[in-house]
């Protein structure tokens, strides 16, 4: 497939599978020998909708800048937290137990999730060993005896997140107060249904939370991150009144990461561009900087 200024292929590869269900990624590859560093990337959807080719254009911006690029689906919607979590933790195993019949570097390996997606690689990110997400063993599918671990685990090297639901308890909070005002109804429409439907309750909320694992102080991963901010963008960049701060999430959560030692930017780019391919190459030099 020619598209833009560089050669590349996909591929759709069926990486996981529960029951008759089969769990896809659709995997981009410049043209050339290899091994070519690695970015996982997540769907959005409110963890209950969108599929891998929403990745596309994202993902598109990045294999045209010479890296491989992966755009998984995961389970969702009724499957409920924890179970993208364990797809997710299989998906970048496996990548790395099969990097080299694929032609990717298994130790240049990087996440990347919008929206939901966001908050989902963030998470990921921040617990790789985590035995709520670590449960499925490995079996690689391309020929490579991964044994019950393989030898591998989820960590990444770095992590993209664009426009992230960075806090779900908080978010939903946002979403029900905004239902009052008829000046700020318009966005929410199903949210609070989709977080019930995937979460079930606000302890689970809470517990899936990146902005409040960091909060608790939990041990974590602190992978150096980007995070790309649509402005203005009332579904994603609002203020917490719970929170005790002026702080809105996404400067929240910088504080917290950068207190935690990690490395933390964010580029903002304008809310009515966001879709467009030129709001996505922030991304390009990141996973430069940190993968090449």
């Amino acid at each position: 497939m020619l598209n833009g200024t560089q050669d590349f292929t996909t591929e759709d590869l069926e990486y996981l599978r529960h029951g008759d269900r089969p769990l896809m990624m659709r995997l981009f590859r410049p043209k050339g020998a290899g091994p070519f560093p690695i970015v996982i990337d997540l769907h959005g959807g409110a963890w209950n909708s969108g599929d891998l080719s929403d990745c596309q254009g994202r993902d598109e911006v990045l294999v045209n800048a010479g890296l491989a690029v992966a755009a998984l689906d995961f389970r969702q919607a009724a499957d409920r937290y924890p179970t993208s979590l364990q797809d997710i933790n299989y998906a970048i195993r496996w990548i790395k137990a099969n990097a080299e019949k694929l032609k990717l570097d298994p130790k240049r390996v990087g996440l990347s999730g919008q929206s939901s997606g966001g908050h989902l690689a963030a998470l990921a990110a921040l617990r790789p060993d985590d035995r709520r997400y670590t449960g499925i063993a490995l079996d690689s599918g391309l020929g490579v005896d991964g044994g019950v671990n393989g030898g591998v685990d989820a960590r990444v090297v770095c992590v993209a997140l664009e426009w992230p639901v960075i806090n779900p308890l908080s978010r939903y909070h946002h979403a029900l107060r905004s239902l009052e005002n008829p000046a700020t109804a318009g966005w929410v429409e199903r949210i609070p249904e989709f977080h019930d439907t995937y979460w079930g309750d606000e302890q689970t909320m809470a517990e899936g939370n990146p902005m409040l694992a960091l909060e608790r102080g939990e041990d974590v991963e602190t992978p150096p991150t980007l995070w790309l901010q649509g402005d203005p963008d009332i579904v994603h960049d609002y203020h917490d009144p719970d929170s005790g701060q002026d702080l809105n999430e996404p400067e929240r959560f910088a504080q917290l990461y950068r207190n935690a030692g990690g490395a933390f930017e964010m580029v903002r780019v304008p809310q009515a561009e966001r879709s467009e391919p030129r709001s996505f190459e922030p991304l390009v030099p990141f996973f430069n900087k940190h993968l090449t």
